[in-house]
């Protein structure tokens, strides 16, 4: 049974992905000392690669290809059939680190490609609308 929010459709989109960390912010002496906020993993910044997008919702989507670090904050381009090119910035929640095999209901086995799962930040609206009209179809 199916758990996410968001209805999901499968894509099957190349894309590129890059690496972009965070902005740093400065802070009065008094917040600082209690302030916190998630860290983004500044190990990849400006690693940048091809890969291909495989399940898409309007909050976030799967990423087919080198498997991000968790917390990564990426920016991502790929084309949308029948909208266009969609930009998103989005942070790595789930990483799956190599290609596996799994049962599916009817007891066949499935791969599942190595990749990550990104839940979008930064989305135009319009591209969340044409994601929410391919999902219902």
């Amino acid at each position: 049974m199916e758990s996410r929010g968001a209805v999901r459709v499968l894509v099957n989109a190349p894309a590129i992905v890059e690496s972009i960390g965070q902005v740093a912010i400065t802070l009065h002496p008094n917040l600082s000392t209690v302030f916190r906020r998630v860290q983004a993993d500044a190990d990849t910044v400006g690693q940048r690669f091809p890969a291909v997008v495989r399940d898409l919702s309007t909050n976030g989507a799967f990423i087919a290809g080198h498997a991000m670090p968790l917390l990564a904050r990426v920016a991502l381009r790929f084309e949308l059939h029948s909208f266009g090119p969609v930009d998103a910035i989005g942070w790595v929640l789930w990483q799956r680190t190599a290609d596996c095999q799994v049962p599916d209901p009817h007891g066949a086995l499935v791969t599942l490609p190595m990749g990550f799962g990104v839940l979008f930040e930064s989305i135009s609206l319009e591209a969340r609308r044409a994601i929410a009209a391919l999902a219902v179809r």
